[in-house]
Formats: structure tokens, C-alpha cells, sequence
């Protein structure tokens, strides 16, 4: 299948995976908590099932992996070349704060990088999409798709996209290393795709995320120009361990500003 066909049916796929959280969203949520302590509802199972079957006719060999999926074994997993990674909803306590910041992620992932990635805030309407070698775009509503491009560096005005819930000690003294700012607090993946979009210079991530939080958004950043990198300096890549934790990372815009000083 083409590249952009692919594409187009991805974005297709997330926007109904986006009615089915939003068919929550308006009529009320009920919270389970996971093993780990962390929020589910009934949006976030539906849009899982919306996008894995979705997925299933689109490209019927390729392996998914999702975070409301039942844990695959590292051991089957590093098999994989070509595998689907999905976070059905990203921003879970934001969904459950009711403040529009959430998203549906689906990524591509090819020999452990993400090659095609999309991020639909469904609240807002507001879609993020991209494909290897193809840039990035956004889209509002109905409203024609639009080429985004992320900023350079200009020491005068730095922006600095933050965790609306999850902002640490780590994060603050990293603030306090780089000088004046303004801070963007935002949940989900939108974080990542406020540096896409050259809203914001750098999302420094010092606490935990999984690789499914952050694939499709990579994707975006790295075809509108910016970066993502773990603290080593070197691109976040998938499915290279039985962790499914990423490392800490940086989301950084167009340039190549030294991001890496701030850190204690």
C-alpha cells in the first residue's frame, strides 16, 4: 500500500477511534485503575477496539501493540521489523479532568523507528499527522491540512512545552538552569506536537513515559525538523528491550541550541 494512502487511512481510523472517546466523554466516565495505579475507562477500551480492528483490515500482517493490549513477551516482540504502537488514550487524567487535552496516537513502527505517525486530539478537532519523507501536518476540523515547521532557537523568546500532570522537581530545576521562559502546560502527546507546530522550543521529559506515548508524536517532530532524544543524545528508538518504558528525552524545535546544559 502507498505511503500516503496509509497514511490517509490512519487518520480515518484515529478519527473514529475520537468518536468513540468522545461518546464517553459526553455521557460520563467510569474509572478502573490498572495494576500500576494509573486511570482506565470505557474510552479508552473503545477506541482500543475501534483502532485494532481498524488496523487489522488495513495492513492484516502487521503485529499491533497497545497499551490496552494484553502484554506481548519481549521475547515475541523482537521478532518484529513492522509492528503498529498505539496509545488509544493518551491523557488519561486529562480526559478524566475534562480539559480537551488528550489524544489518540497510532505510529508505525519500521526496524525501530517510528516512519509514519498520527495525533488526534478528539475535543478539539485538532489533527497531527506525518510520513517519512513526506513533513508533517495539522489539520483543525473540516479545515484544509496545513504544512507546520518547527522553530529555531531565538534565546529572546524561548517557550518551553510542560506536563500539565506530571511537573517534578527535576523539571523545575531544569526551568530555573535555562532562565526566563514562558511555560506552555499541556497534557498528552500535544506537548510534543506544540514543538511540530513551532508553538514551543523544547519539552524536556524527566519522569516516566512508554514508548506508545511518544512514537507517533516522534514522527511528527522529526518531519517538521525538530528532534527527540533520550539524554544520551541519540533518537528515542522502539521495541529494543523488554522495558517498554522510555528513557528521559527531550523534545527540542529546529537548530542545534545545546538543550542538554540545562540538565542537572
Amino acid at each position: 500500500m502507498m505511503q500516503q494512502v496509509l497514511l490517509d487511512e490512519v487518520v480515518g481510523i484515529a478519527r473514529r477511534a475520537g468518536k468513540a472517546i468522545m461518546e464517553v466523554y459526553e455521557h460520563g466516565v467510569a474509572i478502573q485503575h490498572k495494576q500500576d495505579d494509573s486511570p482506565l475507562t470505557q474510552a479508552d477500551l473503545a477506541a482500543h477496539q475501534v483502532i485494532e480492528s481498524g488496523l487489522a483490515v488495513l495492513v492484516p500482517e502487521l503485529p499491533l501493540l497497545s497499551e490496552e493490549s494484553a502484554a506481548i513477551p519481549y521475547e515475541t516482540r523482537r521478532q518484529w521489523n513492522d509492528y503498529w504502537l498505539v496509545d488509544p488514550l493518551d491523557g488519561t487524567r486529562e480526559f478524566i479532568k475534562r480539559n480537551g487535552e488528550f489524544t489518540v496516537n497510532i505510529a508505525l513502527i519500521r526496524h525501530h523507528r517510528p516512519v509514519l505517525g498520527v495525533v488526534y486530539a478528539p475535543a478539539l478537532d485538532l489533527m497531527f499527522y506525518a510520513a517519512q519523507g513526506q513533513g508533517a501536518y495539522r489539520q483543525l476540523g473540516n479545515k484544509v491540512a496545513t504544512s507546520i515547521r518547527a522553530r529555531a532557537f531565538d534565546p529572546t523568546q524561548v517557550t518551553v512545552a510542560g506536563s500539565r500532570s506530571h511537573a517534578d522537581e527535576a523539571l523545575l530545576r531544569f526551568l530555573d538552569r535555562m532562565g526566563p521562559h514562558m511555560l506552555i502546560s499541556m497534557g498528552s502527546s500535544l506537548k510534543i506536537c506544540l514543538i511540530a507546530e513551532g508553538r514551543a522550543d523544547v519539552y524536556p521529559r524527566l519522569g516516566p513515559t512508554s514508548e506508545w506515548d511518544t512514537a507517533a508524536a516522534q514522527c511528527i517532530l522529526e518531519e517538521a525538523g525538530g528532534r527527540l532524544f533520550g539524554l544520551d543524545g541519540a533518537p528515542l528508538r522502539y521495541n529494543l528491550k523488554e522495558s517498554l518504558l522510555n528513557p528521559h528525552f527531550l523534545a527540542v524545535g529546529a537548530g542545534d541550541h545545546d538543550w542538554t546544559k540545562y540538565l542537572c
